[in-house]
């Protein structure tokens, strides 16, 4: 089923992000789950955007899973695919995925790796909800 814009399931968005030594918050780096939903708010917001021209609002996760950790050094891939569309609602599959993850060594402090495979590192289904059409 189309959204009002045309826009089909399947549609991606895909962010990128460096996680910062800031956002740290316990040993080893790592940093708390609630990062990666903050993440899933962002894609998910620009899928409401380009399916709605609106930015929806976020109504529900089902089925969080955290699978990896998420460390300061990390970049990320954060994506979002339409796999149901509702009058209102869209279900969206979200996951965050390491694809570098900081190395550092003490004559290399900002060495860092590609990782290859990439790790998923937090899984979930969401639900957002957008204004009716023409409303």
């Amino acid at each position: 089923m189309a959204t009002s814009n045309g826009h089909d399931v399947g549609t991606r968005v895909v962010h990128r992000r460096y996680v910062p030594s800031s956002d740290a918050h316990y040993a080893g780096n790592l940093v708390d789950g609630a990062y990666s939903l903050k993440l899933f708010g962002d894609v998910a917001t620009e899928m409401c955007i380009v399916t709605d021209s609106d930015e929806g609002l976020f109504a529900s996760y089902d089925d969080v899973q955290f699978r990896e950790p998420v460390r300061a050094g990390d970049v990320l891939e954060i994506a979002c695919e339409l796999v149901k569309v509702g009058t209102r609602s869209r279900v969206l599959e979200l996951s965050v995925t390491v694809v570098a993850r900081g190395n550092p060594t003490a004559d290399r402090p900002g060495a860092a790796t590609v990782l290859d495979p990439p790790l998923v590192a937090t899984t979930a289904t969401g639900t957002v909800v957008v204004p009716p059409a023409g409303g």
